[in-house]
């Protein structure tokens, strides 16, 4: 084969989808609010957790479980259920959020949930102030997006929201790969001293847009995953597929919330 032949193969194989969609059969669960702690200023992590936990399935870092909470009036939240493929919730529609799912405790049955202070909506309040003990529910995953641990490189950039995401692929990433680690945060007291098996290279960043431009894709095979604020993202997208050496299909880049939108989620990558 020539060295041309080789240079295509090896940009092709670069290129190629590495993402493997597992599915999981929807359940949707009430758990209780077991326990608060206030991790920094603009951070709060929740623990959930109670017997119909028992088997609970996340195999993405950047899961999302719907977090349901209760209606005025109620003990426990009304829980959806699949009417025609699709989840359906009888009566009154409560609040809906989705989160990361960051610590699993199989074990315990107890699950952590970050939220990341950055606006006042009503499930931020409620993760405030909300009496240990209450009953919410979650439902979900109803799938995941996983992305091989052992490719050699791994961009995770993003903002606050991004951060419970980032903090368990962290603890999932083996020795022999480099983690390359670019956060914006608005208040500095939100860092975490993070450690990983993983070869670390963690900037905590004024300006994620600033950070990604100083930037090389690394030789081999790698992944670029990035989440945050929905304009951000997409600017951040156009600078990354531009660079030399990206593929599209080899990066994940989420929309995790809107300026002035309560609940978003987008996709802004094609996998």
């Amino acid at each position: 084969m020539s060295s041309s032949q080789n240079s295509q193969t090896s940009s092709a194989a670069a290129g190629a989808s590495v993402l493997q969609r597992v599915r999981h059969p929807f359940r949707a669960r009430h758990v209780q609010l077991l326990a608060r702690e206030r991790t920094s200023p603009g951070f709060v992590r929740l623990t959930v957790g109670g017997p119909e936990l028992e088997g609970f399935a996340s195999a993405g870092f950047d899961d999302h479980t719907k977090l349901i909470l209760p209606q005025a009036g109620q003990d426990r939240p009304n829980l959806p259920r699949i009417v025609d493929g699709r989840p359906h919730i009888e009566g009154e529609r409560p609040i809906m959020r989705d989160y990361t799912p960051l610590n699993f405790d199989a074990a315990a049955n107890t699950l952590q949930l970050d939220f990341a202070l950055h606006d006042t909506g009503p499930a931020v309040q409620w993760a405030l102030q909300a009496p240990l003990g209450q009953w919410l529910g979650l439902a979900g995953p109803r799938g995941s997006l996983v992305i091989p641990a052992d490719l050699s490189w791994h961009w995770l950039l993003g903002d606050e929201s991004a951060m419970p995401a980032i903090e368990r692929r962290l603890a999932e990433l083996p020795a022999g790969v480099r983690a390359i680690v670019r956060v914006q945060l608005a208040n500095p007291a939100d860092r975490r001293p993070w450690t990983s098996a993983a070869a670390l290279d963690l900037q905590w960043v004024d300006s994620l847009a600033a950070a990604v431009q100083a930037l090389d894709i690394p030789e081999g095979e790698g992944f670029i995953w990035a989440a945050g604020e929905n304009r951000a993202m997409a600017e951040l997208r156009k600078a990354i597929v531009a660079k030399p050496g990206a593929h599209p299909r080899r990066m994940r880049i989420a929309s995790y919330w809107k300026h002035g939108e309560a609940g978003h989620h987008e996709e802004l990558s094609e996998s």
